[in-house]
């Protein structure tokens, strides 16, 4: 395997993974949504997820080379091989929490795949563009939930701030890069990660302000997803995730 080809499938590794892991988190809401509308609508989205995943990570098994399948990277890996970005791992809490999460994480993937319909990689810009269509309906309902809960009840505007004090922590790592991102970039294939981040940063903060929330002052920040660094939440959501295939390897349906 080129080094080319091996840095283009640990890049759809990372985008699938953190598009997998944020699918398989709001799936837990299934049959547990405040209102059977929500319930529908997190359902829904947690299969646009798992889709655009399918995707990147199918295409990073051909990258590969070694032939694993979606499957085999999505269910026989351990935790330290996935790249998914931390935000995605994080527990649902409350409805307030699962909001603000997909809140930054579906802001973040707007950018993100605006920027990769512009690679050289053309199968990157057609699985950006496909998933673009998909995550922009996502920004819109994060969106207009974040107004709702931070300019609603007096309740619900605290237990939103509660959700973006909890979870703050981890957006710097949305935007971390390494040398696969410098050596993909160079080559005009990977995103320029600055400009995503000016572009969330930005778009956040309008959201906040509408929704009456303040943005928390810069402090520590959790990172390491590229290196394949989680918290631990992560096992714990893979222990269920994977534990069907890996108690019948082999088995097709």
């Amino acid at each position: 395997m080129s080094e080319l080809n091996k840095n283009i499938a640990e890049y759809a590794l990372r985008i699938g993974d953190t598009s997998l892991i944020l699918g398989q988190r709001l799936a837990e809401w299934c049959g547990h949504g405040p209102i059977l509308e929500e319930d529908i609508a997190l359902t829904n989205i947690s299969l646009d997820l798992i889709g655009q995943s399918r995707a990147f990570l199918t295409y990073a098994g051909e990258k590969e080379g070694n032939g694993r399948s979606e499957d085999d990277l999505a269910f026989f890996r351990e935790a330290r091989t996935f790249k998914n970005r931390l935000m995605a791992e994080q527990p649902n809490g409350d409805y307030a929490q699962t909001m603000i999460r997909q809140l930054f994480l579906s802001v973040y993937q707007y950018y993100f795949y605006t920027e990769l319909m512009k690679s050289k990689d053309e199968t990157f810009a057609a699985l950006a563009e496909k998933s673009l269509k998909e995550v922009t309906y996502h920004v819109r309902h994060s969106s207009e939930w974040t107004i709702r809960f931070g300019d609603g009840t007096e309740e619900s505007h605290v237990r939103t701030l509660e959700a973006v004090d909890t979870l703050w922590k981890y957006t710097g790592d949305l935007f971390e890069t390494d040398q696969i991102d410098a050596d993909l970039k160079k080559a005009g294939i990977a995103v320029e990660m600055d400009v995503v981040k000016t572009s969330w940063d930005k778009k956040i903060r309008e959201i906040f302000e509408t929704a009456t929330l303040t943005i928390p002052q810069e402090g520590f920040m959790i990172g390491g997803s590229v290196t394949g660094m989680h918290t631990e939440h992560l096992g714990h959501l893979l222990a269920e995730m994977q534990v069907l295939p890996r108690s019948f390897p082999g088995v097709e349906w």
